[in-house]
């Protein structure tokens, strides 16, 4: 992935550094972010996003709440809440929806929930900054939501911990996965950048979401490469790049450092990867 040579030139702080953006979505955003720059950049995407516009089990809860609305309603994600009405819209069911969860009182695991939520014309009534479900977690341990119906719209790996916690709680609870991953769309790219990882090829890898970061691993294990991956990130050889602790979490686990921004967005992982580099003398 390749941008014109007139493409507007920000520094050359990663000229000659080859990047891979092991991440689905707004790739060619990312890429050309990092391209301003003067990096070489591919995609070896673990995963691909696969949207719930057309799910008839998310379409069916979504009746269930509009007959039966939540008291609580958590929105993990502002892509999921975004999704999750444009597949009501699409079935002509977005209205009711709106309505149903007006009278809910709505937690958001971040800013972007919360933007999500009010872009859809409701209102956010505590957040987490952290971005972190053990926030949330930990805010609805104070609550009391026994015999309460909640509503928790779930990331795409689903695994959170949520729905154990409310119902050990008492609750009602009532789930939705509004897109879920699914396998990459070239397993070819995804295996040749674990070993370019481990064997020098490349500089950085670069990942948005911990689901994939866990399953490029899977992949550098199942390919016996795992350790030497470990070795060049520990070194300084190899950077591996995450947009916020959550992202980070599955590198952590096996020892391997990694390099995050203090602000959770991709412009500021952007930055914080041209300081990184900009710093670094070339040998």
């Amino acid at each position: 992935m390749t941008t014109s040579p007139d493409a507007h030139r920000l520094s050359d702080a990663l000229d000659g550094r080859r990047i891979v953006l092991a991440v689905d979505r707004r790739t060619e955003e990312l890429a050309a972010a990092l391209e301003r720059h003067g990096a070489e950049v591919s995609v070896a995407a673990p995963l691909t996003n696969i949207p719930h516009v057309d799910d008839e089990a998310l379409l069916a809860r979504t009746r269930e709440l509009i007959a039966d609305p939540p008291e609580l309603l958590v929105i993990t994600t502002g892509i999921g809440m975004r999704g999750w009405f444009e597949a009501a819209t699409a079935s002509g069911i977005a209205e009711q929806l709106r309505e149903a969860l007006s009278g809910a009182t709505i937690l958001a695991r971040g800013p972007k929930g919360r933007g999500a939520i009010q872009q859809a014309g409701l209102t956010a009534h505590w957040v987490a900054e952290s971005e972190t479900a053990a926030e949330v977690a930990e805010h609805l341990r104070t609550m009391d939501v026994a015999g309460r119906r909640v509503a928790v719209q779930h990331h795409g790996s689903g695994a959170d911990g949520l729905d154990e916690l409310l119902a050990q709680k008492g609750a009602d609870v009532v789930s939705l996965t509004v897109y879920r991953w699914g396998p990459p769309r070239d397993p070819e790219a995804v295996r040749r950048s674990v070993h370019d990882a481990a064997e020098g090829r490349i500089d950085a890898v670069v990942s948005t979401a911990a689901p994939g970061a866990h399953r490029w691993l899977e992949v550098a294990r199942r390919e016996g490469v795992l350790d030497g991956i470990r070795e060049r990130a520990q070194s300084g050889d190899l950077v591996l790049a995450v947009v916020g602790p959550v992202n980070a979490g599955p590198y952590e686990e096996l020892d391997i450092p990694v390099l995050q921004p203090e602000r959770m967005r991709l412009g500021s992982m952007v930055k914080v990867i041209v300081q990184h580099y900009g710093q670094q003398p070339r040998g």
